[in-house]
């Protein structure tokens, strides 16, 4: 809507300037003012505009003209490269989950859930209550706000036996997101140059975020249902590692879940190399078939390290996280992310303490279980049906994603390409690997929108596959 008389003659004179060539004159400042009505301070505020813009150019004593276009000079950043010398680590390339995909395209490939499976109408209040908090204008403790470092220590109470650790709210440190949260951990349980092991394979973000702290990834084979006890014993014994990355419930990509007693062994190898477990404890809130207690609720020695989310489940636009750790690592780790953030915004813990806070959430999470099992399901049957050369290992029991096997011989490039082409945008799994990949992958996101369209998102794919 055009709301004022200079920008009326702004809209005006771009119309014409579309049309003249370049050189051309305008009119006068008095015939313009004539023309629209319009006095002549009016005018050479529009005039100010274009020029702004770079439609026209004046010259002084001459009159204003209709610029001609000009080629972009390509810029010599080269001396960047000398003042900034060669990076410590290459860092990964944009992740296929992050990559924007057309409007009209099915969406297999991204890592976040639809927003029709977020508790929406909790976190527009939740916002709206929180700007009128304390903490929209007030700086936070560094470790977060009390009452939701409490609330993260009493969830993971929850799940402890009657003898085992309870867990306090001095345990937890409020950071920015998982993200945030990997980066500090690896820091400072790690190191720069030292080895980290890790599944393979993994969550891509914690990849990305170990090769910017410069840590050296050591991969630990684990598939559908976990790593090997044993191979995980001969890594920290060749390496001397002090950290083991982990995600025991849902993985990502491969949608593993660990066994109790797996999650035992894990964890006496763990014990036997003095190391710490670092686990990623970010779908919790998908579960589908059952409950899972997390490994850090058994913990009594400080040996685990938990990362609790609530982005994905709560909303993207909410990052939230907590580190659940214990003596001097925990000292360590809220020394890190004081240095890195100083403190995480006051407005984003109000309003997610506030969404977990009401009984509405516990409803809303037992109605998740239902939707996620029914897009798994729909997309799981669809596959079978239309991409039979397509191998799923297991279905899995929560969590957001497919982990697809393909032929040894297939173009992985050219099967996401040519799936982009007919409106499907998948993600090649080798994104997911630390190291080189073990086989073709594809993950897909059975949480994405419009699952009505599936069937025939898994059409064609099998129609790739064949041809």
């Amino acid at each position: 809507m055009i709301n004022s008389s200079s920008e009326r003659i702004a809209a005006a004179l771009r119309q014409w300037i579309a049309t003249a060539p370049a050189g051309a004159r305008l009119p006068a400042t008095r015939a313009l003012a004539a023309e629209f009505g319009a006095g002549p301070v009016t005018v050479q505020q529009a005039l100010r505009t274009l020029i702004g813009e770079g439609l026209v150019e004046a010259r002084p004593g001459v009159g204003t003209f209709v610029r001609a276009p000009r080629a972009p000079r390509p810029r010599d950043y080269g001396w960047q490269a000398g003042a900034l010398g060669a990076p410590e680590a290459r860092l990964a390339a944009l992740s296929p989950a992050l990559r924007s995909a057309p409007d009209d395209a099915i969406p297999l490939h991204a890592g976040y859930p639809d927003r029709e499976l977020l508790p929406e109408r909790l976190v527009r209040t939740a916002l709206a209550r929180a700007a009128k908090t304390e903490g929209a204008v007030t700086r936070m403790p560094a470790a977060g706000l009390p009452e939701l470092r409490s609330w993260f220590a009493e969830e993971l109470a929850q799940h402890a036996s009657a003898s085992g650790p309870t867990p306090s709210a001095r345990d937890v440190v409020i950071v920015p997101g998982s993200q945030s949260a990997l980066s500090t951990l690896f820091r400072t349980l790690v190191g720069a140059g030292e080895p980290l092991l890790i599944e393979s394979p993994s969550y891509w973000g914690a990849i990305l975020a170990a090769a910017q702290a410069g840590v050296r990834l050591v991969p630990v084979p684990s598939g559908v249902r976990g790593p090997d006890p044993e191979e995980l014993d001969r890594a920290f014994a060749r390496t001397g590692a002090r950290a083991f990355y982990a995600q025991p419930a849902f993985a990502n990509p491969t949608g593993a879940l660990w066994s109790r007693d797996l999650a035992d062994e894990v964890l006496a190898v763990v014990r036997r190399h003095g190391a710490f477990l670092v686990e990623d404890d970010w779908a919790r809130d998908f579960a589908i078939d059952g409950t899972h207690a997390p490994i850090a609720a058994r913990d009594d020695d400080g040996r685990v390290i938990a990362i609790r989310s609530l982005t994905k489940s709560v909303s993207p636009a909410i990052r939230v996280a907590a580190i659940i750790a214990r003596g001097p690592a925990r000292d360590r780790i809220l020394a890190d992310t004081q240095a890195q953030s100083m403190y995480v915004s006051g407005v984003l813990q109000s309003a997610a303490l506030d969404v977990v806070a009401q009984p509405a959430w516990r409803t809303h999470l037992k109605t998740l279980r239902g939707k996620l099992a029914a897009r798994r399901d729909v997309l799981v049957d669809a596959l079978r049906e239309h991409a039979p050369d397509a191998h799923l290992e297991a279905v899995p029991r929560g969590g957001l994603n497919l982990w697809l096997g393909l032929s040894d011989d297939v173009d992985l490039a050219a099967v996401v390409r040519a799936c982009d082409e007919r409106g499907v945008a998948v993600a090649a799994g080798d994104g997911w690997f630390p190291a080189e990949p073990s086989g073709r992958f594809l993950r897909l996101n059975f949480a994405g929108p419009r699952p009505e369209s599936f069937p025939e998102a898994a059409r064609i794919i099998g129609d790739v596959l064949r041809s």
